[in-house]
């Protein structure tokens, strides 16, 4: 049988000892889409040519009566050796029973998952931190409190801007530091040492930030995607509470012999919202935030009701008492600059349209009464006593203040508006009692007045 010519195409029906002027001279026949030439040194390896000439190494074998073919690479690529090698290391997996096509699959996921490892691994505080900002609300909240917004961005400011009050720069808040750490870095030791260093600036500051900080942990631990990165505990580690402050649970409060001396204070402010609103505190005992952000709409004086929001439920309801009611009917309806009325009753020129801190006023008001201590959130405190002094069951107080609810002395019973309100009117007769106000429960409220801002 004559040899066949170097430039002859290869005979695909058997198998040959790959060379490189073999695989040279492969062609795909022309009624065919692809076609392979074997190795007879290395079973199941093939070179595979296509119709545009193009030719790869493959391996091709049988796993449970069924084809498998696997590409090992471009001829150009790959040495007929290193290919045989490859083929051969195929065939040895083949023979333990497994699919070189699924142990590949395997390691590319496996590597997948090394790669999102490692990328979330690189997740900084800093990188989540908007997000929290954005979606981290407390729990029963439609959104965060104002002022607690702001102080969670200021915490985490960078500093470096233009003091609103006084000369220079702001300083970077408590926050800062962490923000640049990834989330994986946050344990007992990086927060131990955060809060020392910032401790040496104000330790009060320093205990706040990492209270804020609890709560963003506590978010990340929330969250699927994150829940595997962080130390939702780190910040309640016994070393970094040993080194908090006392915290003392304030006990301030108005005695009654205070009360005149307090409410001739507060009925002397030059700001008469302040005033108002200060005096409205004491009569319901309502929160700071949930009586500032009372609108006009709220305040229903015909059947005596106000509707404010709260902390547990989204609002609670209360009677609106006699001269409460005609304290408020006192206060004008604020005229904006674009000619539209201010929906707030104790509307103010801040940025969210309504008073926002009082501490100054109630301050000069403490001073000319001789009160020291005495915070805003004490006159709730003082609300809760005079009460109690006053006669009112246990019960009726809380459902007024918006307490959870829970067992009390004389038992939880929640009440109606009107069941409510013979209880409030006596707090508040007993209270002006103290302050020595004359009034006439019968009187008629004053008229609402209209005025520009």
């Amino acid at each position: 049988m004559a040899r066949p010519r170097k430039d002859d195409t290869p005979d695909l029906t058997k198998a040959h000892d790959l060379t490189a002027g073999l695989i040279e001279r492969l062609a795909c026949p022309a009624d065919k889409a692809q076609a392979f030439l074997r190795d007879i040194q290395s079973p199941g390896l093939r070179v595979r040519v296509t119709t545009s000439g193009a030719k790869s190494y493959v391996f091709e074998a049988k796993l449970n009566r069924q084809t498998i073919r696997r590409t090992i690479g471009d001829v150009r690529a790959w040495s007929i050796e290193g290919a045989r090698k490859e083929a051969n290391r195929l065939r040895v997996e083949l023979d333990r029973g497994e699919d070189p096509r699924e142990v590949e699959k395997a390691k590319a996921a496996d590597k997948a998952a090394r790669l999102a490892k490692t990328a979330a691994q690189a997740v900084t505080v800093g990188d989540l931190w908007p997000t929290y900002l954005a979606e981290g609300k407390p729990k029963r909240r439609d959104e965060w409190k104002p002022r607690y917004l702001v102080d969670l961005q200021n915490m985490a400011s960078a500093g470096g801007e233009k003091k609103k009050r006084g000369a220079g720069l702001t300083r970077p808040g408590p926050l800062f530091p962490l923000l640049a750490l990834p989330l994986v870095a946050i344990n007992e030791d990086t927060l131990k040492a955060w809060h020392d260093k910032e401790a040496r600036t104000s330790k009060h500051q320093a205990a706040r930030a990492l209270m804020m900080f609890r709560g963003f942990l506590r978010w990340c631990a929330s969250k699927p995607e994150h829940r595997g990165l962080v130390d939702a505990d780190a910040g309640k580690a016994p070393a970094l509470l040993e080194s908090l402050p006392s915290m003392k649970r304030r006990t301030d409060a108005l005695e009654s012999a205070q009360v005149a001396g307090w409410w001739s204070g507060v009925e002397q402010l030059g700001n008469r919202t302040a005033s108002v609103y200060l005096r409205a505190l004491l009569l319901t005992g309502a929160r700071r935030e949930e009586m500032a952000a009372l609108k006009w709409e709220d305040v229903d004086f015909r059947w005596r009701k106000l509707t404010i929001a709260d902390k547990v439920d989204a609002t609670r309801t209360i009677p609106l008492t006699p001269y409460l009611a005609q304290l408020l009917a006192t206060l004008p309806h604020v005229k904006l600059a674009d000619g539209t009325r201010s929906p707030f009753v104790f509307a103010s020129v801040s940025k969210t349209g309504r008073i926002a801190d009082t501490r100054n006023s109630h301050g000069k008001a403490l001073q000319s009464a001789g009160i020291e201590g005495l915070t805003i959130h004490g006159l709730r405190r003082s609300f809760s006593l005079l009460g109690e002094a006053a006669g009112a069951p246990a019960g009726a107080i809380a459902q007024v203040m918006g307490h959870k609810p829970s067992a009390t002395a004389e038992g939880y019973r929640p009440r109606s508006v009107d069941a409510l309100r013979p209880f409030l009117a006596q707090i508040e007769a007993h209270v002006l009692a103290l302050a020595g106000v004359q009034f006439d429960a019968k009187a008629a409220p004053g008229k609402l007045q209209l005025v520009a801002i």
